[in-house]
């Protein structure tokens, strides 16, 4: 009588064959999704990272919470200590709008807007009048997408006595118009303080042509 003799597959061929057999669909009908398993990833990282640093930090998970907590609310509060921020170092629009008015009629807004006490508006339409009244006056030459400081800086230079004066009403202007400040009265007052005196100065411009003398 024969015996019974064992079979025996190599391994390598044994392992071929298991791997054959479980990449049938039939055993991968429940498993998760390529995004299910991206995501699952994540989170364990994520939650590695929180395991990490709650180690670290003094008090455990309870300290790391307290930690982030403070670090949020100096951030808000530094935010509304700031107010809201200036795009920087971006060129200004132009001072005035699409539609030109006369040095008058912004004087005329600049007033109605102080009388409803919205200074903003008043300190933008003043600072206009300002500008504009230059430009009449030929101290300034009217030009298209001038901004409030460069027509500060040019006043300046033929009116020396108020280019300070002239240098702060700009920066109010920037300030209220590009920097999310709000005007006030007090600022309103010092552009019609200034706008007034602008109107009684004399420019100094530079002479022509040098004088001929005559004859000996």
């Amino acid at each position: 009588m024969t015996g019974d003799v064992p079979v025996t597959i190599p391994r390598d061929a044994a392992r071929e064959a298991a791997q054959h057999e479980l990449s049938k669909p039939i055993y991968h009908q429940n498993d998760p999704s390529l995004f299910q398993r991206a995501l699952d990833w994540l989170w364990q990282k994520i939650d590695d990272l929180l395991g990490v640093a709650s180690g670290v930090t003094p008090g455990g998970t309870v300290g790391l919470v307290v930690v982030i907590a403070v670090v949020i609310a100096l951030l808000i509060a530094l935010r509304l200590r700031l107010g809201k921020l200036r795009t920087p170092e971006t060129a200004a629009p132009g001072l005035f709008g699409d539609s030109p008015r006369t040095a008058a009629e912004h004087r005329t807004a600049a007033e109605h807007f102080a009388r409803l006490g919205q200074w903003t508006s008043a300190v933008q339409e003043r600072m206009r009048a300002i500008v504009r009244s230059l430009e009449d006056r030929t101290v300034l030459d009217p030009r298209p997408g001038r901004t409030a400081d460069e027509a500060a800086a040019e006043a300046g230079r033929i009116l020396p006595a108020h280019a300070a004066p002239l240098r702060d009403a700009a920066r109010t202007f920037d300030d209220v118009t590009y920097g999310g400040r709000t005007a006030t009265q007090q600022s309103y007052a010092a552009l019609r303080d200034l706008d007034t005196e602008l109107e009684r100065s004399k420019p100094r411009f530079a002479d022509a042509a040098p004088s001929t003398g005559g004859p000996a």
